[in-house]
């Protein structure tokens, strides 16, 4: 018996034409669009798109993960057409306490915008910093530098200065970096160490952690009996608050933001 082959069940899917491979390499998510042109991190960007803020073309859109063509595409986010920043800004801020870790707030509140009014560009914080918490915050309008920062791969460590209300004993310290369960989950200290800053009833203390999760320091410190009285963060990586004052920022070249990434020997 003759078998007849199938030419076509045999024949090799076609390539794609070069125009259509061109097409393809154009392409974004969105979440990584919004965060490139500087509005918001890819995370805050899907929370925009999930409010039904994004427009695609006169339509708005929900799904997470879509993806457009930025020169053939009109994005618009809160009824404001937006486009890719032509320039990446990175700044060093010392957030004062009593200021939201936003750059605007529905309820007139004080925020991290209030002082940068007059910078001609859009940025956002990467991370962030609580109402009663002070020190380094790092802003930019580059979606990708701030997706690596907030990536939890990257377990960057960050160091805060603590006074707490009351002299903890080295017991208590180790229970820190042994690691304790919170209403967040299981945290630990990477390194924590009492420092020098005068007598009294109080103790200040220098502490790294990794985790990042909201109000960790504060809900370790009370795990072992102690209020946080004050917290101050230092650093993020390697990357130092200096000689900043409280409401002051700089810019920085990339190569400096990225000691960020970096780990302390």
């Amino acid at each position: 018996m003759d078998h007849k082959v199938n030419n076509k069940m045999n024949r090799r899917p076609a390539k794609p034409s070069p125009a259509a491979q061109a097409s393809d390499d154009q392409s974004l998510r969105l979440n990584r669009y919004i965060a490139q042109c500087g509005l918001a991190s890819r995370r805050k960007a899907d929370e925009l798109i999930e409010e039904g803020k994004v427009m695609v073309n006169g339509k708005k859109v929900y799904e997470l993960g879509i993806k457009i063509d930025p020169s053939k595409d009109r994005i618009t986010v809160s009824g404001k057409s937006i486009r890719q920043a032509q320039e990446f800004i990175y700044i060093l801020f010392y957030k004062p306490k009593g200021v939201l870790t936003s750059m605007s707030d529905p309820l007139g509140r004080p925020t991290v915008g209030d002082f940068f009014k007059r910078l001609p560009m859009r940025i956002f914080p990467v991370g962030r910093l609580d109402w009663d918490s002070e020190g380094l915050l790092l802003l930019t309008n580059d979606g990708d530098f701030s997706n690596q920062i907030m990536h939890p791969s990257e377990d960057i460590p960050k160091t805060y200065l603590v006074k707490v209300d009351g002299h903890p004993a080295e017991a208590q310290l180790a229970r820190l970096m042994r690691g304790l369960g919170t209403e967040v989950g299981r945290v630990r200290a990477e390194a924590v160490e009492k420092i020098q800053r005068g007598g009294g009833k109080y103790d200040w203390l220098k502490i790294t952690i990794s985790e990042g999760r909201n109000r960790q320091v504060r809900r370790m410190f009370e795990k072992v009996g102690f209020d946080v009285l004050k917290l101050k963060r230092i650093a993020i990586g390697k990357l130092q608050l200096g000689r900043l004052e409280k409401g002051e920022f700089k810019v920085i070249p990339k190569d400096k933001a990225r000691l960020a990434l970096a780990r302390s020997e």
